[in-house]
């Protein structure tokens, strides 16, 4: 977990400001250069991705949050070994759950998780590779949803920055302190949060600024 030095800052309509995490990776897991302050794009269109190069100025970036308050329910599966809750509205839509247990979730299911599908620790480990805090789990009346990390930051394949370790996020809230996925696409309608407009928006990282 973070000791209170490592924090993330979304500033109005410009860059993450990332301070104290040195542990940060690309998708395939190689280490990308670090400093103690770093400047990260969350507009879409720097050319030195990941890394804000001034872009969002010249593009009129907004940051925006444009969602609907009422959107933000968490629902609850019940199962006879464990609960999971699951809340839409901060899915990254990176595919883990479906990916790991398709018997557990499955979008073609109504409802979309039976928590009864598979061994309660597979679905558990399942749960607890979901990048975004979308999904919980519950077991014996104890809620989990965090875990103990150090602070880092992961990006995801044409995709968001997969944050865990609990770095403070100022001025907002996740639902997961512990860990969140942000945006950098510009397209969320939730953001700093990714909701999986990546796709539709057609983002793309060559990810070339790797470590030497």
């Amino acid at each position: 977990m973070s000791t209170g030095v490592a924090s993330i800052e979304p500033r109005p309509n410009g860059p993450y400001v990332v301070n104290g995490i040195i542990d940060f990776r690309n998708s395939k897991g190689e280490a990308i250069r670090s400093e103690s302050t770093m400047y990260l794009c969350r507009c879409g269109g720097s050319s030195k991705k990941p890394f804000c190069d001034g872009t969002h100025k010249k593009i009129g970036f907004s940051g925006d949050c444009l969602r609907d308050p009422s959107a933000g329910k968490t629902d609850d599966y019940i199962g006879k070994e464990l609960t999971i809750h699951d809340n839409r509205s901060i899915c990254a839509h990176a595919g883990f759950c479906t990916g790991h247990s398709p018997n557990v979730f499955n979008v073609k299911m109504e409802p979309w998780i039976n928590p009864d599908r598979d061994p309660a620790a597979k679905t558990i480990k399942t749960v607890k590779m979901c990048p975004s805090g979308a999904l919980s789990y519950t077991v014996n009346g104890t809620l989990y949803r965090d875990q103990a990390r150090a602070p880092s930051i992961h990006l995801m394949k044409d995709g968001p920055l997969f944050v865990v370790g609990g770095p403070e996020l100022k001025g907002d809230a996740p639902l997961s302190p512990e860990h969140y996925t942000l945006c950098r696409c510009g397209a969320s309608k939730n953001k700093p949060f990714c909701d999986g407009s990546h796709r539709q928006a057609g983002f793309k990282d060559d990810e070339m600024s790797t470590a030497e």
